[in-house]
């Protein structure tokens, strides 16, 4: 008999212990059954970029709410950034205080990514044998004082000793250089607004930032990722990085593929993110480079913050962050992507690119991580519906296909119907570094990996 058998339109699948034990048709019986006929079954999401902000700012978010959302959305596993939390994930004393945390608070799995910065090379050994999934840097302002960005020669020497330990450097690409000047110009000319911030970060800040880092990393032989690329022009930087034999993979958000910089003038605050929303036709090209599968991930990058951080008056001050991690696959399922390309922008490819032992795909012995999701259905997204901390988001008002009917945690039903359903807690999950991929050379492509089996 199973713990928990999943009953699809033409297979079951089978669990015992938190793993899937059988898949195929007429499984037998289950001391729980959950009927998902007419829904697609797909691998829990994998969220590999967001801020919880715990410990140190749980007043932002906190893995409490924020892992909750994250389950009703789908989600089984996220990794959390190494900064804004207070002190930052630099060192394996905060690694470790991190982890502790977020054991006690997250109803999720999740891995935990360490920082680069100034002054902090010497630790990043002991990040990973912490268990690490890889190593931030900024190399534009964080935002915070607390994570300052990384110079040319902190990335450099950053890359050489993740290339050292076999872990990635995901990479926050937009140039300190053209970005700080430019919005120096704009205060100086008392020019604090919408207009005045998207002028600041300019599309080319971003393509010469990841050409930059593409050039380190194939110097250092480190595996690069880069975060939340907001342009058709940016990855079209990465897949050159790549063509001329970087091992790049590439990343992108829903934000990106929804709204345009005519939605940050009518929503305002809310919507404002770094690097910025950008106009229509370059959300366009972001859109097609998805569906030609040349982007290899999808992300949320929440990024929370109390609700009166998004009401100042200088545009510039004024938090630059996107609370989205429960909208993800309904994002994805209203763009028309097909449920396997999903499963393998949202699962697959994060598994296997970050090491992830037994997860990202629906297979016997592996984690039974598993999303039910209405294709057909739609949703008005309204605030009351908002499972992180603050009932805050440009998504509200929005209408968008998909809805996530169950999340399976390690065949535990931690979320169903609109409730949280979760009695145990999540945990850390530590990277094989057996199972990394790589991505290097022209032919290099997500669509290299396997389609995740949907029931």
């Amino acid at each position: 008999m199973f713990d928990l058998v999943i009953r699809g339109d033409d297979r079951d699948i089978g669990i015992n212990d938190g793993v899937i034990t059988a898949i195929g048709p007429g499984l037998g019986a289950a001391k729980q059954e959950i009927d998902a006929a007419g829904l697609a079954v797909l691998p829990g999401l994998i969220d590999i970029h967001l801020h919880f902000n715990e410990p140190g700012r749980t007043e932002w978010e906190g893995a409490a709410t924020g892992s909750r959302a994250l389950a009703a959305g789908g989600g089984t596993l996220f990794f959390d950034m190494p900064l804004n939390s207070t002190p930052c994930t630099i060192n394996a004393v905060e690694f470790d205080r991190k982890a502790a945390a977020l054991s006690a608070s997250s109803i999720t799995d999740f891995a935990l990514w360490g920082g680069i910065v100034p002054g902090n090379c010497s630790a990043l050994a002991e990040l990973a044998e912490s268990g690490a999934v890889g190593f931030k840097a900024f190399l534009c302002n964080s935002g915070l004082a607390e994570f300052p960005r990384a110079d040319d020669l902190t990335l450099y020497e950053g890359m050489r000793e993740s290339a050292r330990l076999g872990l990635p450097v995901a990479v926050h690409a937009e140039s300190e250089e053209i970005t700080s000047r430019l919005t120096h110009r704009m205060i100086e000319q008392n020019r604090r607004d919408i207009r005045a911030f998207l002028e600041s970060r300019p599309i080319i800040a971003e393509v010469e930032a990841i050409s930059r880092a593409a050039l380190i990393a194939r110097e250092t032989g480190c595996r690069l990722h880069i975060v939340h690329i907001s342009s058709g022009r940016g990855v079209a930087a990465a897949l050159e990085a790549r063509a001329l034999g970087t091992d790049i993979s590439i990343e992108t958000c829903p934000h990106y593929l929804l709204f345009t910089e005519d939605d940050l003038h009518r929503i305002g605050a809310l919507a404002k993110c770094a690097p910025p929303l950008r106009s229509g036709p370059e959300r366009d090209a972001l859109r097609d480079a998805v569906h030609r599968g040349d982007v290899d991930v999808i992300a949320s990058d929440h990024s929370p913050c109390p609700p009166e951080m998004k009401q100042r008056d200088d545009f510039f001050n004024i938090w630059g962050g996107i609370a989205g991690v429960q909208w993800t696959l309904a994002a994805l399922v209203d763009a028309g992507l097909p449920a396997g390309r999903i499963a393998q922008l949202t699962a697959g490819f994060g598994a296997q690119r970050f090491a992830i032992p037994n997860k990202g795909a629906i297979a016997e012995g592996f984690d039974a991580d598993i999303t039910l999701v209405d294709f057909a259905a739609a949703q008005t997204i309204a605030p009351g519906m908002l499972h992180h901390r603050h009932p805050i988001s440009p998504y509200v008002g929005r209408t968008l296909r998909g809805v996530v009917h169950a999340t399976i945690r390690r065949g535990e039903v931690i979320y169903r119907e609109g409730a949280v359903t979760a009695q145990t807690n999540g945990r850390l999950i530590i990277p094989s570094l057996k199972r990394a991929a790589t991505l290097k050379g022209p032919n290099a492509s997500s669509g290299t990996y396997p389609q995740q089996p949907s029931a």
